[in-house]
């Protein structure tokens, strides 16, 4: 599924996104930038040492912001990690460090010359953020950074793993659509 804001597409996919060809994929981080398991590891071990070495020069990364770095052997020119918040009950400022994750991410590629964008569904893994919230938070503040950064970004797409999170993804599109 896919919807056009003015001169940019936000897209759905259920894919791999270590072989998106988007200039920049966001990596699902933990604050360490030390690598992981789920996309973090996959992201690491499908782009090589060179990622891990530019992690390395920075003093992590907190939650709800991003940082950059060379997409490595990946199809990606760039790297973009961020850090979403572990879900504890929903009362300790979980969705605006969301929000705030996905929205440092599109900053970030704006101010780097990016166009194109790919996301996997941040902090719904391991860190069990519940899928439908996290899906409406994530299309939601991707539509917004559209409409305030028009022409900033020509693709935006979330590369999903599973039947159940291009779903949730699906439905929450489909609300802010209509």
């Amino acid at each position: 599924m896919e919807i056009k804001k003015g001169s940019t597409v936000i897209s759905l996919v259920m894919g791999d996104i270590t072989v998106e060809e988007t200039d920049a994929i966001v990596n699902a981080a933990n604050s360490r930038l030390a690598g992981g398991g789920g996309v973090d590891g996959a992201i690491h071990s499908a782009g090589g040492p060179k990622i891990m070495e530019e992690c390395r020069k920075f003093d992590g990364c907190p939650t709800g912001k991003a940082v950059i770095t060379t997409g490595g052997d990946l199809k990606a020119r760039y790297v973009i990690h961020t850090v979403g918040p572990i879900y504890r009950d929903g009362s300790h400022n979980e969705a605006e460090l969301l929000e705030s994750a996905y929205r440092s991410s599109l900053d970030l590629a704006v101010k780097n010359g990016i166009k194109t964008i790919a996301f996997p569904s941040i902090s719904t893994g391991a860190y069990g953020y519940p899928l439908a919230e996290a899906a409406g938070i994530a299309v939601r503040t991707a539509v917004h950074f559209v409409e305030n950064n028009i022409g900033a970004l020509s693709l935006i797409r979330f590369t999903l793993f599973s039947d159940a999170a291009l779903r949730a993804y699906t439905e929450a599109l489909k609300k802010l659509a209509s």
